[in-house]
C-alpha cells in the first residue's frame, strides 16, 4: 500500500489508479494561490513521492473549477515579512536573507522537477505564475481549453524567480514567444500553449483532461519502472548537456540497468503475448 500522504493542508493525496498518485492543490476559495508553507509541503510531498516503491507515475492538478493555480498568494507574502525585512537596514544583510528565502521556494518547486517518477501536470481556469512554474517542472503537460496562462511576475514589478525564465527557455518553445509572454505578463490561451509547444494536448474540460492524465499514467506505470525512471532520468540529463554527454551518461547508466530482470520479462511478456509484471522499485 502507498504511504499516508495525510496532514498536507490545502493538498490532497489521492491513489486514482494502481502505481498512480494524483496530487491536487486543494485552496479552491483562493484560486489555489500559495502561501509559503505550501510551498514547502508540495516540496515534502513529491520528495516523499519520489522514493515511493508503491508510485510510479504522479498527477498534478487544482481543485475547484477557476483555477490551477492563480500564483503566490501576494497578500501573505507581503505580510510574512521575507519581502520587506523591514528589521534590517544594511543592505547585503537584507540581500542575504532575501537570496536565501528564494533559494528555499526554489528548492521546493524543483522537487518536482528532480521526482524520480514522470510527473503529468492537468491545467485549467487560471495558471499564472507559479502555474508556469510548477508545470515547466513536469514531463509531460495537458490541459483544459478554458486555461489562461500568465507569466505574470513583471505585473507586480519582479523578474520570475522560481523558475519559469530559467526552465521555459529550454520546453521547446521559441525564444520570442519566452520573452513576448515574459516581457508583457498577457495571458495566452490553451490554443496558443498548444501551438507553440508548451503542452502537448488541450482538452474539452478539467474532467476529459484529468482523465486522458489517468489514462497516460496507467499507461507509464505498466511498464518496467527502471525503464521508465531511466528514460526520464537521461532526457532531463540530455536537455541540459551535448549529444556527446548525453550518449555517454546513458552508456554509462545502461552497463547496470539493462542488466535488470525486467528486460528478461519484458521480452518473454512479447513472445508469449501476455502482459509483465514488475517489481517495485
Amino acid at each position: 500500500m502507498p504511504q499516508d500522504y495525510n496532514g498536507f493542508e490545502y493538498f490532497n493525496v489521492t491513489f486514482p489508479s494502481e502505481y498512480v498518485a494524483q496530487v491536487e492543490v486543494d485552496r479552491p476559495k483562493k484560486l489555489n494561490a500559495f502561501t509559503e508553507a505550501m510551498f514547502h509541503s508540495i516540496g515534502s510531498i513529491f520528495d516523499r513521492l519520489s522514493h515511493d516503491p508503491d508510485v510510479r507515475v504522479i498527477i498534478l492538478s487544482g481543485n475547484g473549477d477557476r483555477a490551477f493555480t492563480a500564483g503566490l498568494d501576494v497578500q501573505a507574502a507581503s505580510e510574512g515579512g521575507n519581502i520587506s525585512n523591514k528589521d534590517i537596514t544594511d543592505v547585503a544583510r537584507k540581500a542575504t536573507r532575501i537570496r536565501r528565502h528564494i533559494q528555499e521556494i526554489q528548492d521546493c518547486v524543483t522537487a518536482i522537477e528532480k521526482c524520480e517518477k514522470p510527473v503529468i501536470v492537468v491545467m485549467h481556469g487560471i495558471s499564472y505564475g507559479l502555474g508556469i512554474d510548477m508545470a515547466s517542472c513536469c514531463d509531460i503537460r495537458i490541459c483544459a481549453k478554458d486555461t489562461r496562462f500568465s507569466v505574470r511576475e513583471v505585473e507586480i514589478g519582479l523578474a520570475a524567480d522560481v523558475g519559469t525564465l530559467s526552465r521555459l527557455p529550454n520546453s521547446g518553445v521559441s525564444m520570442s514567444f519566452v520573452k513576448d509572454v515574459a516581457l508583457t505578463a498577457r495571458d495566452f490561451s490553451a490554443q496558443e500553449a498548444l501551438q507553440v509547444g508548451f503542452v502537448s494536448g488541450v482538452y474539452d474540460d478539467k474532467k476529459a483532461a484529468v482523465g486522458r492524465a489517468l489514462e497516460l499514467g496507467t499507461l507509464i506505470a505498466k511498464k518496467s519502472p527502471v525503464a521508465v525512471q531511466a528514460t526520464k532520468d537521461v532526457i532531463n540529463f540530455s536537455r541540459d548537456h551535448t549529444v556527446a554527454d548525453g550518449l555517454t551518461y546513458v552508456k554509462v547508466l545502461n552497463s547496470s540497468m539493462v542488466q535488470t530482470k525486467d528486460v528478461e520479462d519484458s521480452m518473454l511478456a512479447g513472445i508469449k503475448k501476455t502482459k509483465p509484471t514488475f517489481a517495485k522499485l
